[in-house]
């Protein structure tokens, strides 16, 4: 057989071959092609999309109050017992930790003292001290000798139970205190016992140092007398003044007689803003506006950015945000780590008439887990055509505006809503000039000489949280999962 002379390139019948263009497929149509069609056709188009857009429930759910004056005042019953609240460390090195001085006026008993001298002196006392986890800190029944601040880890507080169990009542973490409600008591002991769940990092002030600071500090004596003596006044159990009250008399007997004290310093809420300048040229506002109008459109994203950013700021602004507003009392810790039931059953517990739970998408799956690990399946509500998880029947909305730390932990809020309730309160004005939606308007701002129009967007709003116990949160929220 003759050998040919060279290997065609393509076979007949192969993929090569079947694959590769006819330059005279063209030429071989008996009727118009569809990319010369689409010469003549209409392009159906959406309009434009935006993945930063969320479902924001906390604005939806949030009932919202009308502030004609632009100003909200929260008027309360005379509070005697003083809040606590969290105080701040400065690190310059892993054994150079201290505490900020003014951070210190977040204890009660020097909540309100304005000698910044004494604080520094008090601050710069603080010695640190490294705790091992299991490493038991104090016991219940024994003297004081020292007070605490957590620097970071996680402290059990733990009392024996009725039957001889040990039973946890609290949970101590970074910025507590541990010890200071003993300050101006006589003979101070503690009152539950104190254990390292972890390994951790202690701030430790001597009991007689402080005692020091007392005797020579006439300002700091009369703040500590000040304090003891409002604490003897009475009060009821949320520690507000106290109306003398009689029940289960016969008879005629004298009654006391009384009257409800007011709060002097009620805390006002100035509505906020968020704000933006749209600038869309003349041109494109007047040529291009079919099928959509370009203005319109812009608009319509503006306003989302906007939305978004009012809802972080509903709940993360260091001056009316969620997580910075909530009071001490109504703030737990994990118990373990994860979001376990136990966990969201104390926290829904910890007020009557919880309305709601907002939480990270990332927490609600790390819930989710923990209630697959114990055979639970949560529950689900309707809110308005949609079916969302819930746990007792209190829904559980995602909000992704609750950060995600640094150590891959988050927060749950739990609140109380409405007015009549004494919850958590939303606040804006309606009837601005130009409004285009309630507490949102759009100001045309004139045309420059470049021919731009610009247009002044502004949103106005606030939140207000009535009474202490309407918001909680479930802190130290670990999303990882764990090793089985």
């Amino acid at each position: 057989m003759p050998v040919p002379d060279r290997v065609p390139d393509r076979v007949p019948g192969s993929a090569a071959e079947e694959s590769a263009p006819d330059p005279s497929a063209d030429s071989a149509l008996t009727s118009l092609g569809t990319q010369a069609a689409r010469q003549l056709a209409t392009t159906t188009k959406t309009r434009p999309q935006m993945q930063a857009i969320t479902s924001r429930w906390l604005l939806k759910m949030l009932p919202w109050v009308d502030v004609k004056g632009g100003t909200y005042r929260v008027n309360r019953r005379l509070q005697l017992r003083t809040g606590r609240g969290r105080v701040q460390f400065e690190h310059n090195g892993a054994d150079d930790i201290k505490v900020i001085p003014q951070t210190l006026t977040e204890l009660p008993v020097l909540r309100g003292y304005s000698d910044t001298e004494v604080l520094k002196e008090i601050a710069g006392r603080f010695r640190v001290r490294e705790v091992r986890a299991g490493q038991v800190l104090c016991e219940a029944g024994q003297p004081v000798s020292e007070a605490y601040l957590v620097v970071h880890g996680r402290f059990a507080r733990y009392a024996p139970g009725k039957y001889g169990e040990e039973e946890v009542v609290g949970v101590v973490t970074d910025g507590d205190q541990i010890g200071d409600e003993a300050i101006g008591r006589p003979d101070p002991r503690w009152p539950t016992s104190v254990r390292a769940d972890t390994a951790g990092v202690l701030l430790a002030l001597p009991w007689d140092a402080l005692r020091e600071f007392t005797d020579r500090a006439p300002s700091l004596a009369a703040h500590l007398t000040a304090y003891a003596e409002r604490q003897r006044r009475p009060m009821n159990r949320r520690g507000e003044a106290d109306v003398p009250v009689r029940a289960g008399h016969v008879g005629e007997p004298s009654l006391l007689g009384g009257y409800v004290d007011y709060d002097l310093t009620p805390r006002e809420y100035e509505l906020s803003l968020t704000q933006s300048v749209l600038r869309v040229h003349s041109r494109v506002a007047d040529l291009y506006n079919e099928p959509m109008d370009q203005t319109q459109q812009q608009l319509r994203l503006t306003v989302e950015e906007i939305r978004e950013r009012q809802e972080w700021e509903l709940v993360n602004n260091r001056e009316f945000g969620l997580l910075h507003t909530i009071d001490y009392g109504q703030r737990i810790s994990t118990h373990t780590g994860p979001p376990t039931p136990d966990d969201m059953d104390e926290l829904l517990s910890m007020r009557r008439k919880t309305r709601l739970f907002l939480a990270h998408p990332k927490a609600i799956a790390a819930f989710f887990r923990q209630c697959n690990k114990r055979g639970l399946v949560p529950g689900s509500a309707d809110v308005d055509g949609h079916q969302v998880p819930a746990w007792r029947g209190v829904p559980i909305f995602p909000c992704g505006k609750i950060p995600v730390g640094a150590s891959h932990t988050s927060s749950i809020i739990a609140l109380r809503t409405g007015e009549a309730d004494q919850g958590v309160v939303g606040l804006h004005q309606t009837g601005l000039p130009e409004e285009h939606q309630p507490g949102l308007n759009v100001r045309f701002m004139g045309i420059d000489q470049a021919a731009v129009i610009n247009y002044l967007v502004t949103a106005y709003y606030s939140l207000a949280v009535l009474v202490p116990d309407a918001a909680g949160v479930l802190e130290n929220v670990q999303l990882g999962r764990t090793a089985d």
